[in-house]
């Protein structure tokens, strides 16, 4: 369950185009990789995400990333690919990108036949500290055997919290603070957390905490490579 919302971290990446930043890396081959820690500091995955293919019209970008998700023994859960799109100065991330699909893989695969219902994650490329953002909410289905498997997430007081210095393996960077409440669901069992994220211009999200709703530390990930 503490792996079910985990934030596609590569979502706030930064290049210029033009005369103006993007967040997202443009370049195909460019490969990020993050480690996700449980409470006692213990890996339990690694996810690496390799860009594919770049389409650019202007100022609107579609980028498309290979997601490897692999487990704490090197060996392949799933992989998928996702495509994040920017349009008129605001970036639009499909929720059902932000879950941890290996609920649903099948022979390392993720199934064409799930079913998805929700809206998008809306985030400005142009963003300062105090910006609200919209609410993003996400339901999947698929049938495995018998079994009708059902994942959601609602997340809830999206904000930019503030500027300021993170260090993580990867190194030490100026970065967006953002805060997030997320409610999630699987198979019926509902958990409540809240999210504090961590990124930086020209390299994506770098950090990303999970607190219960008692405010103590559940999970974190962190960029552990970037080439």
């Amino acid at each position: 369950m503490k792996k079910l919302f985990v934030f596609t971290v590569i979502i706030l990446c930064g290049m210029a185009l033009k005369a103006q930043k993007t967040f997202f890396p443009t370049k195909e081959g460019t490969v990020l990789v993050y480690k996700t820690f449980d409470k006692k500091d213990k890996v339990t995955n690694m996810l690496r995400y390799t860009i594919k293919h770049v389409n650019i019209s202007g100022s609107d970008l579609d980028i498309t990333y290979l997601v490897e998700s692999i487990d704490p023994k090197d060996k392949l859960v799933y992989k998928d690919e996702i495509t994040i799109h920017q349009k008129d100065e605001k970036l639009y991330l499909d929720m059902s990108n932000l879950i941890y699909k290996a609920t649903f893989q099948q022979n390392g695969e993720i199934p064409v036949n799930i079913q998805v219902k929700g809206n998008n994650m809306e985030i400005p490329v142009n963003l300062k500290p105090g910006d609200v953002l919209p609410d993003a909410n996400v339901e999947m289905a698929s049938e495995k055997g018998f079994i009708i498997m059902k994942i959601s997430a609602e997340v809830t007081n999206r904000k930019v919290e503030a500027i300021e210095n993170v260090t993580v393996k990867a190194g030490t960077f100026k970065a967006y603070k953002f805060t997030s409440d997320v409610n999630s669901s699987t198979m019926g069992i509902n958990v409540k957390a809240k999210n504090i994220d961590w990124y930086v211009k020209g390299i994506g999200a770098v950090k990303t905490e999970s607190y219960d709703k008692k405010g103590k530390l559940q999970s974190h990930t962190e960029l552990v490579e970037l080439k």
